[in-house]
């Protein structure tokens, strides 16, 4: 192989790994939870990094673990009751900076859970980013944790 096809190659090589830096979405502290064995639904919770310098929005959301799995936040109606209510147009998760899906707030929601959750297991999750695409995910259930704030 001559000189130039050799940095040619590391060249190329060097562009698309600075381009997986540059478009890269990082899940950090992702789990889930149901209320116990009987559950029909769980959520997932997580925080999202968006490295990038465009916004991007994570839209939607699917798994195996659920008949139906959305977006949802929590939002106080008219008499003072918060209620969960699906968000259809997703997440934005800013520029070079990030999104926290947490307990009472924004946060992944499975209904018609295909089996019941055992604490450790894993669960799979496709995470699909308006921008970055599909992000394949595996989120332990965590049934003990304590409602916590993330750290940055």
């Amino acid at each position: 192989m001559t000189m130039f096809k050799i940095l040619t190659t590391v060249f190329g090589v060097f562009l698309m790994f600075s381009d997986a830096i540059a478009d890269s979405i990082m899940i950090e502290d992702a789990y889930a939870r149901s209320s116990g064995k009987m559950a029909k639904a769980g959520a997932a919770f997580m925080m999202i990094h968006n490295y990038t310098d465009t916004d991007d929005r994570l839209i939607s959301v699917s798994s195996d673990a659920a008949k139906m799995v959305q977006l949802h936040t929590h939002i106080k109606s008219d008499d003072g009751v918060m209620k969960m209510q699906h968000v259809p147009n997703g997440f934005l998760v800013p520029a070079n900076s990030m999104h926290m899906l947490s307990r009472g707030k924004d946060h992944i929601m499975f209904m018609g859970l295909t089996e019941p959750w055992e604490h450790g297991q894993s669960i799979p999750l496709i995470l699909v980013f308006e921008h970055a695409g599909e992000l394949v995910i595996q989120v332990e259930v965590d049934l003990e944790r304590k409602d916590r704030a993330h750290k940055h």
